[in-house]
């Protein structure tokens, strides 16, 4: 069958523009080995990453019709099975383009720097206090080692740092697979910086409070690491050891729970001074809050009473029993049908 790839070129001295290439290809074949035959056989000046068989996996990282994704592990029928093209073309067309959120040098090929720079920032390796024993292994259990496995998969491949709406808007956050990495290092029985590392991560932009949960690194990730599940168990550990007062986004999640744990729902009257004026401490949160309260209560939309929720025993026993089962590490049993 006969696809025609849409590649976006471009360089220094181009603006950037499609190129379109056709090929006679097997639906079995992939991304990458069409991207070998159009640059060997058609258009040698083509620029993209690979290094298959060198054991530096992950390098052939690029948008594949709109999503980031590896060339190697994505074959043409898979990729036409997922788009809709009319009777009347010719060829379908599969779209490819550099991966997001870094630099062009050329074609498909996208400057990394800022990508392992914000993996520096968060030290993902063993803390060098840890190495100081002499003549002693890193001895872990079986138990142990698990726990890193499914961060142990990430082969930086860049696919989620590519589609991060957060790193899009917010240049200072250290992107998903950072903080996928942070994780390993916080379940690492070898480390003994855990609690400087949690007291790092504890940051609103750069941190794990930095990422907006948009779910898209999950979704594109290769190797299954989920470093959206990672982030969330990092947030999970910093609010059981961080107080109110530690920041604004650890207060945010504390109140909620127990202000829906007393009524059932958010009481929206205390929610905000709680949070952001901090229990009426924090004398700047509260006057930032003013412009937004005296529209409010001019438009009448602020209640001055609060009635709890029907249910509202229910509500609380169902929180209490996650906590309790998160707090355990006991897999949560309910039964829908009581």
């Amino acid at each position: 069958m006969k696809v025609t790839f849409k590649i976006l070129r471009q360089n220094n001295n181009l603006s950037p523009h499609f190129q379109d290439y056709t090929l006679e290809v097997n639906p079995k074949n992939t991304i990458l080995e069409c991207l070998n035959r159009i640059k060997w056989e058609i258009d040698g000046s083509l620029a993209f990453r690979k290094n298959c068989r060198n054991t530096i996996c992950g390098s052939c990282g690029m948008k594949i019709n709109g999503r980031s994704a590896l060339a190697c592990k994505e074959n043409v029928g898979e990729e036409l099975s997922k788009i809709s093209f009319g009777e009347k073309e010719k060829n379908p067309e599969i779209i490819i383009s550099p991966l997001g959120n870094m630099p062009v040098l050329k074609d498909l090929v996208v400057d990394m720097g800022n990508f392992w720079n914000d993996l520096e920032k968060v030290e993902p390796y063993v803390s060098s206090n840890a190495r100081n024993i002499p003549e002693k292994e890193f001895l872990q259990s079986p138990e142990e080692r698990k726990l890193l496995e499914q961060t142990g998969n990430c082969i930086l491949c860049g696919a989620c740092y590519s589609e991060c709406n957060a790193k899009e808007v917010n240049d200072s956050f250290v992107g998903p697979h950072a903080l996928a990495k942070a994780y390993r290092m916080v379940d690492d029985s070898r480390d003994d910086f855990g609690d400087d590392r949690l007291t790092k991560y504890n940051n609103i932009e750069s941190g794990a409070w930095g990422c907006t949960r948009c779910y898209m690194c999950n979704e594109v990730c290769p190797m299954d690491v989920a470093p959206l599940d990672q982030i969330t168990k990092i947030k999970g550990k910093i609010l059981d050891r961080e107080s109110r007062k530690s920041s604004t986004p650890v207060r945010h999640r504390k109140v909620l729970v127990d202000l829906v744990k007393d009524g059932g729902w958010v009481d929206e009257r205390k929610f905000a001074v709680m949070v952001v004026g901090n229990y009426f401490r924090d004398l700047r949160g509260l006057l930032s809050l003013a412009p937004v309260g005296l529209k409010v209560l001019a438009a009448g939309k602020l209640p001055f009473s609060f009635e709890a929720s029907e249910g509202v025993l229910e509500v609380r026993s169902l929180i209490n029993a996650v906590q309790s089962a998160t707090k355990d590490n006991v897999p949560l049993q309910t039964d829908i049908n009581k």
